[in-house]
């Protein structure tokens, strides 16, 4: 198909936008592949080959299709044009499937008839004739086919109707006055072809056979059933190809129409342009808009609360207490603190330096999200789609929809892994605490030496005496005991706050630390899921005005 595009685009004429209009819904085409009905965009697929086909053709040759029922006259239409006997009337109809041609001007026809699918045996090259004639002038650059009888019982016969009625530029669809209100032409081809009435003429057959005071009204009546077909500018002519009657009317409608060389473009732009009508409607045209950033919040706020963000920050305050106490806490009992177990290591947050080289494999012991909370989740999720899809077509709801459901099945292990990976900034204690944990040994220090010299001092029966070291009129050693254990003591205790300051900040630094591993796999697995829906969507809406210009 690239191929076949880049050459539209060499050799669409200066001033036309063919190619941009190809490439606009070609593009439509793949970005609505999964979304839109692959019927539909298979055949607007067909549509955009066939005309990037067509423009690599001669550019010199209209392809006329003269189309209608058995007996209408089709083939004597043909026949009249031609001035020849090239297609078989009446019982002497051949029973072959392939259409037939008559070319006015052979060079450069060969490969289009090629593309029609035209067997060299019912190609006829009129100019190589010598029974040629003063009005053929008008019909220079004609390819002239005569199709099969489009209401044939043969299966075959209205195949290949339908195939060169895609193909034709220009289509001469004869009537009779017997069938000209058939339901088979009207409903099958003239009502499904409304978008292409500046590429067709309908012709009354017969015309003869009605008495001329009525000739008018049936000429009218058929105009009557064109314009309730959505074809009110098809023009209708009136012709007789027995008596001679119209033809040079009809003649001359096909020759102007092909000297003003716009008949291949115009087939073309209404071929796109119907198909590209036929996937907006599936489309619709709205614009898209863009994720509401509370909508976003919301959704995150419930996978954090669904992730167990909340516990995980209530861990880490608790977790920092206890470490920080432990480090800051008088020596002699602060130890007793390290029997009770840690918040993040009974949660498996807390690896280590061996653990984070696990990560891939690590899973914490978060609890499952409950009901409610899966709840909450869906809910936001549903709501978001919605937001984003309203006002798009129905095809487009559902794309969003499963995006943005798609890989909610993973939700819970990605979830675990993120919060497993996050560094929630408890593997260091505060230098603040590391000094103070250094004076609080010192002071332990202290007062045991000041223990061990009161002791000494109490079995030499010398703690009174005057040779006794004081400080402030109490022995130095009972200074060091009594100053060591009270000191202690009450570092610890304004530790306390410090501790406690510390256990909130660095639960907020894990909290904006968890949100922001909650947001990448939100991200991940509903956001940029459907942001791709929407520029899919925009692909798709902007190739069709491309298409549709």
């Amino acid at each position: 198909m690239t191929s076949l595009l880049e050459g539209a685009k060499k050799l669409v004429t200066r001033g036309t936008d063919i190619g941009a209009r190809i490439e606009g819904l070609d593009a439509a085409v793949q970005a609505g592949r999964g979304r839109l009905d692959d019927q539909l965009l298979d055949d607007a697929h067909a549509v955009a080959e066939r005309a990037a086909g067509r423009l690599r053709l001669s550019a010199d040759h209209t392809v006329v299709g003269i189309a209608g029922a058995t007996g209408s006259g089709k083939s004597s239409t043909f026949n009249a044009l031609t001035g020849l006997e090239l297609s078989a009337v009446g019982v002497r109809r051949p029973t072959t499937s392939w259409a037939t041609a008559c070319v006015w001007g052979a060079d450069g026809a060969a490969e289009l008839l090629e593309w029609l699918g035209i067997p060299p045996r019912h190609q006829t090259m009129r100019d190589s004739l010598l029974d040629t004639r003063r009005e053929d002038a008008a019909m220079e650059g004609v390819v002239l086919l005569d199709l099969p009888d489009h209401d044939s019982t043969e299966v075959s016969h209205h195949l290949e109707v339908d195939r060169l009625v895609q193909l034709a530029d220009l289509l001469v669809w004869v009537l009779d006055p017997q069938k000209y209100a058939d339901a088979a032409i009207h409903d099958r081809y003239l009502v499904p072809l409304q978008t292409h009435a500046d590429v067709m003429v309908v012709v009354l057959n017969h015309i003869d056979t009605v008495p001329e005071e009525r000739r008018q009204a049936m000429v009218d009546d058929v105009r009557r059933l064109l314009d309730a077909d959505g074809l009110p500018g098809v023009p209708v002519i009136p012709v007789s190809a027995r008596h001679g009657i119209g033809l040079d009317e009809l003649r001359a409608e096909i020759g102007e129409r092909v000297k003003a060389k716009k008949m291949t473009r115009t087939r073309l732009e209404a071929d796109l342009r119907g198909a590209a009508e036929r996937v907006q409607e599936a489309s619709g045209t709205a614009k898209t808009r863009a994720l509401p950033e509370s909508r976003v919040a919301d959704l995150e706020s419930a996978l954090a609360e669904a992730a167990g963000v909340p516990t995980v920050v209530a861990a880490v305050e608790r977790s920092t207490r206890l470490r920080a106490g432990r480090a800051t806490g008088w020596p002699v009992v602060s130890w007793l603190s390290g029997l009770k177990p840690d918040p993040l290591k009974r949660l498996h947050l807390d690896l280590g330096s061996a653990g984070k080289e696990l990560t891939g494999q690590a899973r914490s012991s978060m609890p499952v999200a409950t009901p409610v909370q899966q709840a909450r989740v869906d809910t936001e999720v549903r709501r978001l789609a919605d937001d984003v899809s309203d006002g798009l077509g129905r095809p487009w709801v559902e794309s969003v929809r499963r995006a943005s459901t798609g890989r909610l099945g993973d939700l819970h292990d990605r979830l675990d892994l993120a919060l497993s990976q996050t560094d929630l900034g408890v593997a260091k204690m505060p230098v603040w605490a590391g000094l103070v944990r250094v004076l609080q040994w010192l002071l332990v220090l202290a007062a045991a030496a000041g223990l061990v010299w009161t002791v000494l001092l109490v079995v030499s029966g010398t703690l009174g005496d005057d040779s006794t070291p004081k400080l402030a009129g109490i022995a130095l050693p009972l200074v060091l005991l009594l100053g060591g254990v009270a000191l202690g003591l009450l570092l610890a205790l304004v530790c306390r706050f410090l501790v406690a300051a510390t256990a909130r900040r660095r639960a907020a630094v894990a909290d904006r630390r968890l949100r922001t591993a909650v947001h990448d796999v939100a991200e991940e697995l509903v956001v940029r899921p459907v942001e791709a829906e929407l520029q899919a969507y925009t692909v798709v809406r902007n190739g069709l005005v491309a298409a549709l210009k």
